[in-house]
């Protein structure tokens, strides 16, 4: 066995920390949670449906904004765990101060570019005043469904493509024009490449980690890399920023369009200001359903693996953002790094049931966010004629 294996044998006992952060992973979401989640649903469709009846436009219009905001807020809870999960699992941070990087990050990555939320704006061309406001707000619902469900069972699938698949379902639902060259160009290839790259660049990382490290001290090498874990864990939070907020900032832009508010080729300072922070807040409420998943059950993680998967994804996330503006997913690239950095052992130190469970929620992700968002369009449009 090689020292920077030998380093991360000494990590898998369960520590204090993970045990807390498994105690609190596994309880139960309340009854009278969902019975609040499903009551805020309707009233977001009776509100939209009755806008419609009046003609209210501007009130409609805040509503959108306020979902989307919920929305932003929801993929920060459900997307903090991609970037601490293994920081964590290793003991590199503790939970609370691994959150609080990880919101502070979020909120300086969602400052840096717009290119995303352009993209975004250009999914779909839905009709304008109140018909499109309703086709944008049903999107968004379908998306926080999603979302929601996904974070109870603890599978992290994409809060990216919920997002898509919900605008896409509702464009649909409301014979809008869906861009589909760039659903296809900007999202779907990328969907489908960014784990793959991943994969194979995490797994090159951690072979260079074995070599380079080889004869090096096991203890020294665990103590170091929880260091270096510290700046990849704080990296790849800036790249969640980086994609996740400017999803949401593209959703707004849309909203903007349709009321003429905005000609969708420049972000609102106010947009970008109460993105950032949405998705901050959220982060900070914490994911530890999915921080469990991606932390303790799909490989055993050791720092040198922690820090490979969190390397490389960062990576993957900064040139789809700053060179191509494509909407990937945080959670797909990631998943795919560490699982990538643990084939570096042995396949079979990959939990491969548990990543099929992954797969399974990455491949039902943009159809039932499709499906959700087309149900509560029909609805909100027939009752508001």
């Amino acid at each position: 066995m090689s020292a920077a294996e030998d380093a991360g044998s000494t990590l898998t006992r369960e520590s204090p920390a993970a045990e807390t952060l498994g105690e609190q992973a596994t309880r139960r979401v309340s009854g009278r949670a969902w019975l609040l989640l499903l009551a805020g649903v309707l009233v977001v469709m009776i509100a939209g449906a009755l806008g419609l009846r009046s003609g209210a436009q501007t009130g409609v219009l805040i509503l959108v904004v306020v979902v989307a905001l919920v929305f932003d807020y929801t993929n920060g809870f459900h997307d903090a765990a991609n970037a601490i999960a293994t920081a964590v699992s290793t003991r590199a941070l503790t939970p609370r101060v691994a959150l609080g990087m990880a919101a502070a990050m979020n909120m300086i990555g969602a400052l840096l570019g717009v290119g995303v939320a352009k993209t975004i704006s250009e999914v779909i061309t839905p009709p304008t005043g109140l018909h499109g406001l309703t086709v944008v707000a049903a999107g968004v619902l379908g998306a926080i469904t999603w979302n929601l469900i996904t974070w109870y069972f603890g599978l992290p699938s994409s809060s990216s493509h919920a997002l898509i698949g919900g605008v896409v379902g509702a464009g649909l639902a409301s014979l809008s024009e869906v861009n589909w060259s760039s659903v296809v160009d900007k999202v779907a290839v990328p969907m489908v490449l960014s784990p793959v790259v991943g994969f194979c660049l995490a797994y090159l990382a951690m072979v260079a980690i074995l070599w380079i490290f080889r004869r090096s001290n096991p203890s020294r090498v665990g103590r170091r890399f929880r260091i270096a874990q510290t700046m990849s864990a704080a990296s790849l939070a800036l790249g969640h920023g980086l994609q996740d907020a400017q999803k949401t900032m593209g959703i707004i832009v849309l909203a903007l369009v349709t009321t003429g508010h905005s000609d969708g080729k420049t972000v609102p300072w106010w947009v970008i200001i109460a993105c950032a922070g949405a998705l901050s807040a959220g982060t900070y409420a914490g994911g530890w359903r999915i921080m469990r998943t991606l932390g303790r059950k799909v490989i055993e993680v050791d720092p040198p693996k922690g820090f490979a998967a969190e390397a490389t994804a960062s990576l993957v996330l900064y040139a789809t953002a700053f060179i191509w503006h494509a909407p990937i997913s945080t959670t797909h690239t990631i998943t795919s790094a560490i699982m990538g950095s643990g084939a570096t052992k042995r396949l079979s130190a990959v939990r491969w049931g548990v990543a099929g469970n992954i797969l399974v929620a990455w491949v039902l992700t943009m159809p039932a966010a499709a499906a959700v968002a087309a149900a509560v369009y029909y609805v909100v449009h027939f009752f508001g004629a």
